[in-house]
């Protein structure tokens, strides 16, 4: 609990300005916070209990009792039962114990079960921890591409308020016309509205990056560069073998797969025999003359099934077809996965190509908006040529200020689906 609070306080943004935050510090607040990890945590520790309510069944049940009867004189139940039992006035008490003696390992195979179910549960929290861990990177790191995209944008304008303004003047000076100032503010206008877009974009983008990691508060922090990932591996087979090892959501399956077959197994036994043993003892400080004021009677029963309508064997096909279904989902769960990782893979290839042609791109864009530049100035080129070659060079900016962080992005979607966060 200290520890939580230590996090919380530590986000706060600060008095002094916004609260520096890293890749690892979001990830950590939200293993901490969020509520889909602590839900199933919760979910986890609840399952594991099931495993010792059923084995409680292997130790002596042991229960007091307390009752007073009063009857009419020689009275007998006579109706609801094959025996007419007398009934006796009395106020007893006594202690009675049941154990069950052996019943050919059913209890035993339940158990195994119950334990195989609560192990794919901490699988499952083991899968929405490392959900939760891709939703707070694809967050980060989509809050620092917007920014990227604002500070293209706030630089555009300001060079493209410079473009106004000395047109603007050549025009009082009649060295341009009106139209080159029309098309100029124009181009102005256009570069605002991206800004006014991106500025948006960062808010939307910070308030997810807040619910990613599980707090409800809005907060506005100064986020650090993430580190670039390692060189992408050029053998895909790797990958596919270590998603198929490590990907917490498959051993769930793998898990409920095996517990489906311990049923199985536990379902063929209902047909055996079931021994137990029961005794009371207990004082009866109250009675009539023909009972005795103490009393002690111990036992042993062997129930042994006969004829219930065919309820087990029905169970025992019931669990036969639900313990082939789960191994289909098995397959069919691989067979996912191993799609979802080549088409990470593909995208984070593509993601980490575009790397170097948004770098071509913006040189090859500057380069033509100086030549149009130079042109304009030298009055060999029109206003129209200017503003195209500008338009260029921000679409060419915008793509590089992305494309890292794109990468990025992608490269982390490649890790959720091998399952190595």
């Amino acid at each position: 609990m200290i520890r939580l609070w230590a996090m919380a306080i530590a986000l706060l943004p600060s008095a002094f300005g916004q609260q520096r935050l890293t890749l690892e510090e979001a990830e950590r607040t939200a293993l901490a916070n969020h509520p889909a990890v602590q839900s199933t945590a919760f979910r986890a520790k609840a399952a594991a209990e099931v495993p010792f309510e059923v084995k409680a069944s292997l130790y002596p049940q042991v229960s007091g009792a307390a009752t007073g009867a009063a009857s009419l004189a020689g009275s007998r139940i006579a109706a609801g039962a094959l025996n007419n039992p007398v009934i006796y006035d009395r106020v007893a008490g006594g202690i009675m114990v049941n154990q069950l003696l052996y019943d050919f390992g059913r209890t035993s195979s339940v158990v195994k079960e119950t334990q195989l179910l609560a192990q794919a549960s901490l699988q499952n929290a083991d899968a929405a921890k490392l959900r939760v861990l891709l939703d707070v990177d694809a967050a980060y790191l989509a809050t620092l591409r917007a920014q990227a995209v604002l500070r293209v944008a706030e630089q555009t304008v300001k060079a493209r308020q410079t473009v106004v303004d000395q047109v603007t003047a050549l025009a009082k000076s009649q060295l341009k016309s009106d139209l080159d100032v029309t098309f100029a503010k124009v181009n102005l206008a256009e570069v605002q509205l991206l800004l006014s877009s991106a500025r948006n974009d960062v808010r939307s983008a910070m308030a997810q990056l807040t619910a990613a990691m599980g707090l409800s508060q809005e907060a506005t922090y100064e986020l650090a560069e993430a580190p670039m990932p390692e060189d992408l591996v050029q053998d895909l087979a790797p990958l596919l073998d270590e998603a198929i090892r490590k990907r917490p959501d498959l051993a769930s399956l793998r898990s409920l797969e095996l517990a489906a077959k311990q049923n199985v197994e536990s379902e063929k036994l209902l047909v055996k025999p079931t021994l137990s043993s029961a005794g009371a003892i207990g004082v009866i400080p109250a009675h009539e003359d023909a009972l005795r004021g103490r009393y002690a009677a111990a036992g042993v029963n062997l129930s042994i099934p006969i004829f219930n309508g065919h309820l087990f064997s029905a169970r025992r096909r019931e669990a036969e077809y639900k313990s082939l279904a789960a191994a289909q989902q098995v397959r069919d769960s691989e067979n996912r996965i191993a799609q979802a990782v080549r088409v990470a893979y593909l995208n984070a290839q593509t993601a980490f190509e575009r790397l170097g042609l948004t770098a071509q791109l913006v040189a090859t864009a500057r380069q033509a908006m100086e030549l149009a530049q130079a042109r304009y100035d030298l009055g060999l080129g029109s206003i129209v040529e200017l503003t195209q070659a500008q338009l260029n060079t921000t679409s060419a900016e915008i793509a590089s200020a992305t494309a890292r962080y794109e990468y990025q992005i992608r490269r982390s979607v490649l890790r959720y689906e091998i399952g190595s966060f």
